[in-house]
């Protein structure tokens, strides 16, 4: 009696994990806006991965006197709309009260927003890589109202 209660128990903690881990991932993409980023590409390739495209995004870079304070570990990204890319305006490490803003980890080194890499089979990876050599690109991404953000597809400008 004990073990089936066992089994289900740690089935019920696996799932409940599984879904924290893509609960931000899954509401950017379900009830987030999209938006449109400029990019540059970064070339890498993963043999346990396989190919993606790292992506930068030169207009959410900090100036270059921005600092992360010890023991913060979130940094608020406070985005608006130019000449139809979103750009950031100003780094903040209190959450915005409204806006368009995206929440961005700074654990391990520089902060990460969670839109940097973009999977794809090697074909589309080494197209869209040699499309932003040339002509840039375009990451249309959406972003909920919490600042969670998701890549929905990466483009030639």
């Amino acid at each position: 009696m004990k073990r089936p209660l066992l089994v289900a128990a740690v089935a019920v903690a696996q799932l409940a994990l599984v879904v924290v881990a893509v609960a931000p991932q899954l509401s950017a993409r379900v009830t987030g806006e999209t938006y449109e980023f400029a990019v540059a590409p970064i070339d890498p390739h993963d043999p346990f991965r396989g190919a993606y495209v790292d992506l930068d995004y030169p207009d959410l870079r900090p100036p270059d006197d921005w600092s992360t304070p010890s023991g913060t570990p979130d940094v608020y990204v406070v985005l608006e709309e130019k000449d139809g890319l979103m750009r950031a305006t100003d780094w903040s490490w209190q959450r915005p009260a409204e806006g368009t803003y995206l929440s961005c980890s700074t654990s391990g080194g520089p902060f990460s927003c969670g839109i940097e890499s973009w999977f794809a089979d090697a074909d589309e990876a080494r197209r869209i890589e040699d499309a932003m050599r040339t002509d840039g690109a375009i990451a249309e991404v959406r972003i909920d109202g919490r600042g969670n953000a998701a890549i929905v597809s990466v483009r030639a400008r």
